[in-house]
Formats: structure tokens, C-alpha cells, sequence
């Protein structure tokens, strides 16, 4: 799978999802460390990338756009920060059901005693 990850989180996130076979990448890595949100969406769905945040405005933009990509994971307020927990909670949850959501346009939000998969578009028009 193939993965942005925003500044909000650790580059190690990206750098451990490499190692497990993904194609991740840090918004430092190209340039975008200073990006706004909209830009960031806009490269996710460029390069069909999911997003990887704890910023929850990505959930925002979500929900005013009527297209199933990009993907959105969010670690919400009180989700585990430490990105090598972030990494094992990643690595035991990015399979079949999880990955299949992602692929067809999904928001994960990673709370800290759940997990939560809401359907892209949000709103359908």
C-alpha cells in the first residue's frame, strides 16, 4: 500500500512502514513539510496514496468532497503517539477487511480503545 504521512506524525512511522513492504513517504521527504492540508490531499489522490495523520482537518476536507479517494488514516486525541506503538497498532490492523477499505476510499480514525471505518464519499450527493 502506499502512504503519505503528514508532519503530525514522526517520519519513523514512515521509515518502519517501508521496512514492513509499503511504499510510504513523509511530507519532509518531498518537500512538503510546510504544505497545507489541501495541498497534502492533493498529492495523496495524485499519487494514490492513503494519508497518514493526527491532524483531524483531513476529516474535514473529507466531508466536503464527493470522491472515494484519497483515504485518510487519523490517530485522534488520545490514540497511542509514540510512533513505533503507532507502527504495531498499523501492522496488526492493515489487513484483509482494513486494507480492502483503504484500496475502495475510507476514513480510519484510531482512537485509543477502537477502531473506527467510515465509507468515502462522507456525504454522498
Amino acid at each position: 500500500m502506499n502512504f503519505l504521512i503528514d508532519n503530525a506524525i514522526s517520519p519513523k512511522v514512515s521509515e518502519e512502514l517501508n521496512k514492513l513492504g509499503h511504499n510510504s513517504i513523509h511530507v519532509r521527504d518531498i518537500g512538503f513539510q510546510h504544505a497545507n492540508d489541501q495541498e497534502i490531499f492533493e498529492k495523496a489522490l495524485e499519487e494514490d496514496r492513503v494519508i497518514i495523520s493526527a491532524d483531524t482537518d483531513f476529516g474535514f476536507l473529507l466531508s466536503k468532497w464527493n470522491n472515494n479517494k484519497p483515504s485518510v488514516i487519523i490517530f485522534r486525541k488520545g490514540s497511542e503517539r509514540d510512533p513505533f506503538k503507532q507502527i504495531e497498532l498499523l501492522n496488526a490492523n492493515l489487513k484483509d477487511e482494513l486494507l480492502i477499505s483503504l484500496k475502495t476510499g475510507s476514513i480510519i480514525i484510531i482512537e485509543a480503545t477502537r477502531i473506527r471505518t467510515r465509507t468515502l464519499p462522507i456525504f454522498k450527493k
